[in-house]
């Protein structure tokens, strides 16, 4: 095996072993390069069909461009796709006006629970890594939330080879992250290798191009002049930018995803 088919072998033996051991699992599919290959993961997993629904959370400030997207996709694969906007922030008028922290925490965090609670999901698949951004790098493969949806950064199990915690309380529900071990190039380098289709906000166009996606309103654009996948990973490898670097709510406080994901952010 070479270091793409290893990582890609255990990320679906997490998928199987999630599918295994919690009941009602969703996978979330935020319409970006990780979630999209986390997809294409799934669909191997299971042999072309995922037993699970995938699911968006709109918060409607999503840039055109990755719901036509979505949509498309969504139909060409046949995905069993639950799209979810949390109607009562919006109705009150929530924006990213109100502060990034707050928006987020309305329109994706409570726009998520909502759905967790309507569907009565035990388990989510989400497609983070470590090497993102700082808090999730304290992330387990099945990470546990309690009933409120609360993360306990500080009191992590060890997760040592494949050994793997899946037994919680009943009422808490599991993030499942399959893809935490790789990294940004890793990803770049499978999308190429398994040629997956994907969203072309991530090729350059008049000297710009996104390396991370979310709501227009919070990403900005980067220089660059990568129209190819191997344009691409060359920039990566020599670049000293984080790749959250364009995300407005990263940059209104230093440990604002660390705040968010320990109440329940996606």
């Amino acid at each position: 095996m070479d270091h793409l088919e290893r990582i890609e072998a255990h990320s679906i033996f997490i998928l199987r072993e999630a599918y295994k051991k919690f009941g009602k699992l969703g996978m979330l599919w935020s319409i970006g390069k990780d979630s999209t290959v986390l997809l294409w993961l799934a669909k191997k997993a299971f042999f072309g069909h995922c037993p699970f629904p995938f699911i968006h959370v709109d918060t409607t400030y999503k840039i055109p461009e990755m719901i036509a997207y979505r949509d498309r996709v969504a139909k060409e694969m046949g995905l069993d796709l639950i799209v979810h906007i949390n109607e009562q922030a919006i109705k009150d008028g929530m924006g990213p006006e109100q502060g990034r922290l707050v928006c987020c925490k309305a329109l994706k965090t409570e726009g998520l629970q909502q759905v967790v609670n309507k569907y009565e999901f035990e388990g989510l698949i989400l497609g983070i890594r470590r090497d993102e951004e700082g808090s999730r790098s304290k992330e387990r493969v099945f990470s546990e939330r309690n009933k409120d949806y609360e993360w306990d950064y500080t009191n992590q199990p060890p997760e040592l080879w494949d050994q793997f915690k899946t037994d919680f309380p009943k009422g808490n529900h599991i993030r499942v992250h399959p893809l935490l071990h790789w990294n940004e190039v890793d990803i770049w380098a499978y999308i190429q290798r398994e040629n997956i289709p994907l969203i072309d906000l991530y090729f350059a166009k008049n000297g710009k191009r996104y390396r991370s996606l979310g709501c227009a309103p919070c990403t900005g654009l980067i220089d660059s002049n990568a129209v190819t996948i191997d344009e691409i990973i060359e920039e990566l490898k020599h670049t000293k930018t984080a790749e959250r670097a364009g995300r407005a709510q990263d940059q209104e406080d230093a440990y604002a995803m660390q705040k968010l994901r320990k109440d329940g952010y996606m």
